[in-house]
Formats: structure tokens, sequence, C-alpha cells
């Protein structure tokens, strides 16, 4: 097995139907822009009643269906935030908190520690959080999952890594391995993926990648490094 292999997304989503939220973030082939982009899968009606919206350079889930929303308390939430020279993206509420540690002189991991992975037995989804801090037209990015430590939810087991940024390296993470009853968590580190020069070929890929029946949402945005001057792209399956 090549440990330094970097995957094309297609290969690694190949026949799951199932990863659930994810986030990527790494740098692309060129060295010229930073990469974060955020995906939401749903099963029930209730996950898949969503939408993303970008507000302000910020995005949020919102429901598409307000009529249909069932419990959204884990699913409406901010998935991306700026604070200063830092880029906040998770798969949940805990996107606040790190914002607001950050706010109060904490670390990211420092932040997370108030947290822990989602309360929905049996399936005690994990947290999945993701920060890039830019300087001297470069970045540096944290990635972290809070995961439940055995089937019982009894503790929470706290997974950090850090990364400088390198030409065409991305790094994948997402809360399920694949489907199942319970959904068996991510295991091990993040995957090593592939980071595409233009903006519109690494959306399509990772997009195209995901379950056609269980994919809802895709945000992704691409940072100039040496202007940050943003591009962005949003693909809702719900049409709004």
């Amino acid at each position: 097995m090549d440990i330094y292999k970097i995957n094309d997304v297609d290969e690694l989503q190949k026949g799951n139907t199932y990863p659930g939220r994810g986030i990527v973030i790494g740098k692309t082939k060129d060295g010229k822009n930073a990469c974060v982009a955020c995906f939401i899968m749903g099963r029930s009606s209730n996950s898949r009643n969503r939408i993303f919206t970008e507000k302000n350079g910020e995005v949020f889930t919102e429901p598409f269906d307000v009529s249909k929303v069932e419990d959204p308390s884990l699913i409406i939430y901010a998935a991306v935030r700026q604070f200063e020279n830092k880029l906040i993206v998770t798969n949940g509420d805990q996107t606040d908190t790190i914002y607001d540690g950050l706010a109060n002189g904490k670390t990211f991991f420092e932040s997370l520690e108030t947290r822990e992975f989602e309360p929905d037995s049996p399936n005690f989804t994990p947290r999945i959080s993701g920060m890039l801090t830019f300087e001297n037209n470069d970045f540096s990015y944290q990635m972290s999952i809070l995961k439940s430590i055995d089937e019982k939810g009894s503790s929470c087991a706290r997974y950090g890594f850090s990364y400088p940024s390198v030409s065409g390296l991305g790094h994948f993470i997402h809360t399920y391995v694949c489907d199942g009853n319970p959904i068996p968590t991510f295991q091990g580190e993040p995957k090593r993926i592939s980071i595409e020069n233009d903006i519109d070929v690494f959306t399509d890929n990772l997009w195209n990648a995901l379950d056609e029946d269980n994919k809802i949402s895709l945000y992704v945005r691409y940072i100039n490094l040496e202007n940050l001057e943003t591009q962005t792209r949003l693909i809702n399956k719900n049409k709004v």
C-alpha cells in the first residue's frame, strides 16, 4: 500500500452510498489557491429537507421546506465562518463554538474541548471540523474528529490533525465509513485527495462521486493566496 498516494475522489467514494457529511481542505496543484469544501447527505426525510445558503461569506444549512422540519437541532447550523485570518468549516453547530473560542483567545483544538459527538444514538455521529489559517501568502490547516469511544456513547475520543499546505494535496474527512445500522463512524486519518486547479472540475468531480440518492448539498470555495479573492460554487439537490 502506498501511504503517500494522492487519490482521486471518485476512487475513494466508488460504491459508497453513505459517507455522511464531509470536509475537504487542501491546495491546488498549481499552488495558487486554497480549497475548502463541505457536503451534506441524508437518509431520512428530515435530513434530506435541507439546502446550503451563503450570506456575507458565511454558509448555513437551512430547511428547504420549513413545514416539514422535524428536529432542527442537528441539521440547521453555520457550516462555514471566518474569524480574522482563519476560515472555519464543520458539520455542526461547533462552528460557532470554534468561532467563539478564537474570539476568547483559545486555539482550534482548545475550543473543541467543550464539545463531543452528536447525541443521536445509536449512531453517535462524529463532529468533524477544519480550520485554515492564512499568513504570508500561504496557509496551514487543522482538522478534528470527535467520536464515541464505544457503541454505548460512554465517552468521547478526540483526534486532531495539523497540516502544512502542499500543492495538489488535500485531506478529506467524513462522518461515516459507509451505510449501515448503526452507521459505522469514520476510521483513521483524513484521506489524501487530489485538488484540481479548476474549481469547476473539482466541484463536478466531488459532486458526481457522491451517491445520487443520498447527496443533498455541496459548497466549494477557492481562495487565491496572493490576493485572497474567492471563487465559490454551491449545489443544492433541492432547487430553491
